[in-house]
């Protein structure tokens, strides 16, 4: 009798650990941070999400918006969070990737004090140029900032995120010594950039794929290794000669210590999210491919980029205090 009500205990014990573990949950809304403000593509991602995502798990899904630093504060943010699953952040790669390299001092450190949900979707980095800027291609570019190093500078959304580093391979890459100017976003950039206050930037398809459309910026070189369908018309750099790949992902974490049931749950609801069809249609036209991992497999997909990017980082001699 007693071996039998031993297997029982044995077979009932871990379903009792994972009920008491999802207990620790918050019930109330679940809020995605987001490094960045209103208006750009890591912000319109939030918002898309979250309002399917309130669908998935029955919960209130709200976004708050913690711009500046290039994604750290938000960073910091959510180290300090309770890990309950109450408190997500959706940040770029560089919060992970990049900024753990580049900044001799950090405050948080992405594989201890997080735990990382899923990626949501990969995307393409650009460069472009302001209206009156006088190039229309990257080869006059380059030949107009060598004839004028004084004003060849340029803006992206934040120290350490992947735009800059766009703009620091750009730089490598050609010969240029170009000035980095850091903005709190992609949104304050491209209106410094169509007012004429700063003559290039680097963002997303989502800070400047509308404005070359009219006309108000041009975009002179994208990402990827063919073009994109939206903006058929501008040239990878690949295909103009240079060896920059250009692109970057989204991801999802929470708090270190959030329990492994939670995440699953999470990274299940997210995964469903991208799969449906309106998502991914409105993930497109922000520029976006949507994509909705498993923890595990993000987890992967970070531990190759580390290792692509550390190295190609380290080479480019750029470093912040």
């Amino acid at each position: 009798m007693y071996p039998r009500i031993l297997i029982a205990v044995a077979l009932v014990a871990p379903l009792v650990f994972a009920n008491s573990t999802l207990g620790q949950e918050a019930k109330g809304p679940i809020k995605i941070v987001v490094g960045f403000p209103p208006g750009g593509a890591a912000d319109a991602a939030a918002r898309t999400l979250a309002d399917r995502l309130k669908d998935e798990l029955s919960q209130t899904v709200i976004v708050e918006n913690r711009p500046g630093a290039g994604g750290r504060i938000a960073a910091e943010l959510l180290k300090r969070s309770p890990a309950d699953g109450a408190t997500l952040l959706l940040a770029p790669m560089g919060t992970t990737i990049i900024l753990p390299v580049v900044f001799s001092k950090l405050a948080y450190d992405p594989w201890k004090d997080f735990a990382h949900v899923s990626q949501i979707a990969t995307f393409r980095l650009a460069f472009a140029v302001a209206p009156d800027t006088p190039a229309r291609s990257m080869k006059e570019y380059v030949a107009w900032a060598k004839a004028n190093p004084g004003k060849a500078s340029f803006g992206s959304a934040g120290a350490g995120t992947p735009p800059h580093l766009l703009g620091v391979m750009v730089a490598k890459t050609t010969g240029l010594e170009l000035t980095h100017v850091a903005y709190k976003g992609g949104t304050p950039l491209v209106t410094d950039m169509v007012a004429g206050h700063i003559p290039a930037g680097t963002g997303t398809h989502t800070d400047f794929g509308e404005l070359h459309r009219s006309g108000k910026l041009r975009i002179l070189a994208i990402g990827g290794t063919v073009r994109s369908p939206a903006l058929p018309d501008v040239p990878t750099f690949k295909e103009l000669g240079y060896d920059i790949e250009g692109t970057s992902w989204i991801g999802i974490h929470a708090p270190a210590g959030t329990p492994l049931p939670t995440i699953e749950r999470l990274a299940l609801a997210i995964s469903a999210v991208m799969r449906k069809t309106d998502v991914q249609d409105r993930f497109l036209k922000l520029g976006l491919d949507a994509t909705g991992t498993s923890a595990d497999q993000f987890v992967r997909i970070m531990e190759n980029d580390k290792a692509k990017w550390e190295p190609v980082i380290r080479a480019s001699g750029f470093k912040e205090d």
